[in-house]
């Protein structure tokens, strides 16, 4: 499922969604939507959502099964990306069992505020918290998150040097700093997290031709997505330098297309869409605009159903 929303997001990027076969796109992410038990909701209701492929070999379906499988579980990553994927190729979201996501999601955010990404245990960092706020955000639902233990747990979670860490004590990193601010801006909490300066700052000093992710890195393309947008959120991108970021992330462009993370490396899907959001925040022609808080075009959040 990840690998398809960053390959279908470089096409939007690109506006070239048009190019493929969007009602198969479409029953396909449906196909991967994991519905309450027909005759015992209770008996899977804790894993309901998106699952991120026919791993578990359930039947091929686009609607809701004539059973369940207690395996068979949702991930909020997925449920998140499956989400948006469904904006860009313009679905309404009417098959969306909403109800039954904010349930189970509900169930996954732990004592401390955290995410985690599935029932029944796993790891809980910040990257969850983005997952649950993108997804309330999207239904227009915030039944399925304390808003208070989420912005409590943000603020925890960051460092000495105003980067925020994958959680408490952490190192203060980009995409965790990312996820951090984007879910404060959606829950519009942004202004309870205190050192806004100093953080720029920290994310500013992230630029060296390109950006790291974290002090003494190397450079990485994927960056000038995951510190751009942090800036685009804060409003601060202006003290980029965007023609460094474009010579960069040109450099990491490969021969037979995509971007890979560093020069003369494979590309692949992920940093591909990434360095196009970079090149979009620094104003390359013939790019969509990005929707920096939700990972996606300002074209497919047309889509999304008036609130």
């Amino acid at each position: 499922m990840t690998l398809a929303y960053f390959a279908l997001s470089g096409l939007d990027i690109l506006g070239a969604v048009d190019q493929i076969d969007k009602k198969n796109f479409i029953e396909w992410i449906y196909s991967h939507q994991v519905h309450p038990d027909p005759k015992n909701n209770e008996k899977n209701s804790h894993n309901c959502g998106f699952r991120g492929s026919s791993y578990f070999g359930m039947p091929y379906s686009t609607g809701p099964s004539s059973h369940s499988h207690e395996l068979d579980q949702s991930h909020i990553a997925m449920t998140y990306v499956a989400l948006v994927m469904l904006l860009i190729l313009g679905d309404d979201l009417s098959r969306v069992n909403k109800k039954a996501i904010l349930e189970a999601m509900k169930l996954l955010q732990q004592e401390n505020g955290s995410y985690s990404p599935v029932a029944g245990g796993s790891e809980s960092d910040m990257r969850f918290v983005y997952c649950a706020c993108s997804i309330s955000y999207i239904l227009n639902d915030w039944s399925g998150i304390d808003k208070e233990k989420a912005v409590k747990y943000i603020k925890s979670s960051q460092s000495y040097d105003y980067g925020i860490g994958q959680g408490p004590g952490q190192e203060s990193h980009g995409g965790s700093t990312y996820c951090a601010i984007a879910s404060l801006w959606l829950m519009n909490r942004l202004d309870d997290l205190e050192g806004k300066d100093q953080l720029i700052q920290w994310c500013v000093q992230r630029q060296s031709i390109g950006f790291q992710g974290r002090i003494n890195k190397e450079p990485d393309t994927c960056y000038s997505w995951w510190i751009g947008a942090t800036l685009q959120l804060l409003g601060a991108f202006h003290f980029v330098n965007p023609s460094l970021s474009k010579r960069f992330t040109l450099s990491c462009q490969a021969d037979i297309g995509g971007f890979s993370k560093w020069p003369n490396h494979h590309p692949d899907v992920l940093h591909a869409y990434f360095s196009l959001c970079g090149l979009s925040f620094i104003g390359e022609p013939n790019l969509e605009k990005i929707y920096c808080a939700l990972g996606c075009t300002e074209r497919a959040l047309k889509k999304l159903p008036k609130k």
